[in-house]
């Protein structure tokens, strides 16, 4: 799959991704069953560095000063970064979450679960074409592997029992990637 910057989606020491589900998969199968919270090879002080360079760079394409959350406990990913709306040509938020897994992350305008994905948010206004690309741009070209928010919102079947620990919920890919736990 090609990205809005021309060239094929990365993914951190894999080479490229063509198919997004997939790479939920492969890095739902790398980690294994045990590993709910983060992989076994799992590099706190290398993702921070690549959080750092991502904000840095999120900075300069957006003119602003990103408000980042990290230090999450208890979770399957690593920081939020929302880019203000003040800096958007639309006037919305953008936010990417990033997982511990597999250097994934993902995409969206105002918030997470308001559109069913970018394509949406820009026929709503939400996002702009320009805007997209640059925050797009940004997470691909630095090694991150964005995946589609629609992806996330499918019946989680991967490996490991997360599902035993949520009977009466749905577990989602979103759950074990980017969401508490």
């Amino acid at each position: 799959m090609t990205s809005r910057c021309g060239w094929n989606w990365p993914e951190r020491g894999r080479g490229r991704v063509d198919d997004p589900a997939e790479a939920l998969r492969e890095a739902d199968r790398l980690a294994g069953p045990d590993h709910l919270e983060f992989p076994g090879t799992f590099d706190l002080p290398r993702e921070r560095s690549h959080l750092s360079a991502l904000v840095e760079r999120l900075n300069s394409e957006f003119s602003c000063r990103c408000q980042v959350s990290e230090g999450i406990q208890d979770a399957s990913f690593l920081a939020t970064v929302g880019i203000p709306a003040a800096a958007t040509q639309a006037s919305e938020g953008i936010a990417i979450r990033l997982s511990n897994f597999g250097g994934l992350a993902v995409v969206a305008a105002e918030g997470f679960g308001i559109y069913d994905d970018l394509d949406e948010a820009q026929a709503h206004g939400a996002l702009t074409e320009a805007d997209r690309r640059k925050a797009e741009c940004a997470v691909t070209e630095l090694g991150y592997v964005p995946i589609p928010e629609p992806l996330l919102h499918r019946p989680y079947d991967g490996v490991t029992g997360l599902p035993s620990f949520y009977p009466h919920e749905t577990v989602t890919w979103w759950t074990r990637f980017f969401d508490y736990l």
